[in-house]
């Protein structure tokens, strides 16, 4: 095994916390999916939101998919004038037996605009 980083983000239509969790829930299991990942895999995730995002914290909504002895942390992205608003961003850090280049990073709704080179 090999220890990958994968990035992925999705953006949100308001700040409500229902809605964040769902969203994020969205976003991990689409990477969880697509690098065929399961829980007992993730070492840490590091969770961002933009400074408009405040209802929550991601990471209470990875929980709810089994990453309850996973080590989580967020933080608040950089205020940046023009930035894409609502973005909630996440770095996994996993064991897996993928090439770098196998590794499928997941940009999701409006955050395609962050990474069209990565995003499917």
């Amino acid at each position: 095994m090999t220890i990958r980083a994968i990035r992925g983000a999705i953006t949100l239509e308001r700040d409500e916390r229902d809605h964040l969790h769902e969203r994020t829930r969205e976003l991990v299991s689409a990477i969880m999916r697509d690098n065929a990942l399961t829980p007992d895999d993730v070492i840490s995730a590091l969770f961002t939101c933009t400074p408009d995002v405040s209802s929550d914290f991601p990471a209470a909504a990875a929980r709810d998919l089994g990453f309850g002895a996973v080590p989580l942390m967020c933080a608040q992205e950089i205020a940046v004038p023009g930035a894409l608003p609502r973005v909630v961003r996440v770095m996994m850090h996993v064991d897996t037996d993928r090439a770098r280049d196998q590794v499928q990073h997941v940009y999701l709704r409006d955050a395609v605009k962050l990474r069209q080179d990565l995003a499917q």
